[in-house]
C-alpha cells in the first residue's frame, strides 16, 4: 500500500507545481533568457527568499521547464503512436510526427526552449534531460526498426551508397537498435524533416501569411520521406 504523504510533503508538491505553472507563463511572456525566480516569487505572493527553498537557481528552473516540456511532448506523441493500428508502422510514424508538429505549434515558447537557440549561460544537465529529450526520436527509430524487421520497407538502392562514409554504430548503441545502415539513414532523414519543417513554421520562417497550407505541407513532406524509405501501410 503506497505511503500517504504528509501535509508538508503535499504542500511542497503543490508549490512546485505552481512554480512550474508560473514558469511556463513567464517563459511565454518574457522568453527563457529573461526568466527570474524573483519575478516568479512575486507572482506567487512569496518573499523572494522563500522560492529558493523549492528551486535553487534560475538554471534549476530552466531544467524543470525543459524536462516538463520534453515529457509532455513525448507523452502526446506516444499517445498518438498507440492510437494507430499495431501492425501499421507507417501510420504509427505519421501520427507520431503530426503529434510532434501539433504540440510545437500549440506551445511555441516551450518548443523554442527545446529546439530553439540555446539560453545564454545555461547548460542542460544530461543526467536529467537526455532520457525525456530522446523519447520521441527513439520511438520513431524503434518503429522504423520494427518495420524493417517485418520486411515492410525496402528503401531506395541509392540510400545504401550514401551511408558508406558514416559510422552509425554509436547511434545503434545509444538507442539499442537492431537496424541496418540503410533504414537508420532513413530514420535520421525523417527526424531532420520533422524538426526542420516544424521549426520553420514555429519560428515564422514561412512569413506572416504563408502562401501554402503549412499543415498540408508538413504531412506531404513526411509522406514523401516515408515513400522514399519504402514504408508502406
Amino acid at each position: 500500500m503506497p505511503q500517504q504523504l504528509t501535509p508538508r510533503a503535499q504542500a511542497r508538491i503543490r508549490t512546485n507545481e505552481r512554480i512550474l505553472e508560473v514558469g511556463r507563463d513567464h517563459l511565454a511572456q518574457y522568453g527563457a533568457a529573461a526568466l527570474s525566480l524573483r519575478a516568479i516569487a512575486r507572482d506567487l505572493d512569496l518573499v523572494s527568499s522563500a522560492v529558493y527553498r523549492y528551486v535553487a537557481s534560475r538554471d534549476d528552473l530552466l531544467t524543470m521547464l525543459v524536462v516538463d516540456a520534453y515529457t509532455e511532448l513525448a507523452d502526446q506523441v506516444s499517445a498518438a503512436h498507440s492510437a494507430a493500428p499495431a501492425n501499421d508502422h507507417r501510420e504509427q510514424v505519421r501520427r507520431s510526427c503530426n503529434a510532434f508538429h501539433d504540440w510545437a505549434v500549440a506551445e511555441p515558447s516551450r518548443y523554442a526552449l527545446l529546439y530553439g537557440s540555446p539560453v545564454p549561460g545555461y547548460q542542460a544537465p544530461a543526467d536529467q534531460t537526455t532520457e525525456p529529450g530522446t523519447r520521441v526520436v527513439a520511438l520513431l527509430m524503434r518503429t522504423i526498426a520494427d518495420a524493417a524487421a517485418s520486411g515492410r520497407p525496402t528503401g531506395p538502392a541509392s540510400v545504401a551508397e550514401t551511408t558508406d562514409a558514416v559510422d552509425f554504430d554509436s547511434i545503434r548503441a545509444e538507442f539499442g537498435l537492431d537496424i541496418d545502415d540503410q533504414h537508420l539513414h532513413g530514420a535520421i532523414a525523417l527526424w531532420a524533416t520533422v524538426v526542420g519543417l516544424t521549426s520553420l513554421e514555429v519560428f515564422g520562417q514561412f512569413g506572416a501569411e504563408p502562401a501554402i497550407d503549412l499543415q498540408a505541407l508538413f504531412g506531404s513532406q513526411i509522406d514523401g520521406v516515408l515513400d522514399r524509405m519504402g514504408l508502406t501501410p
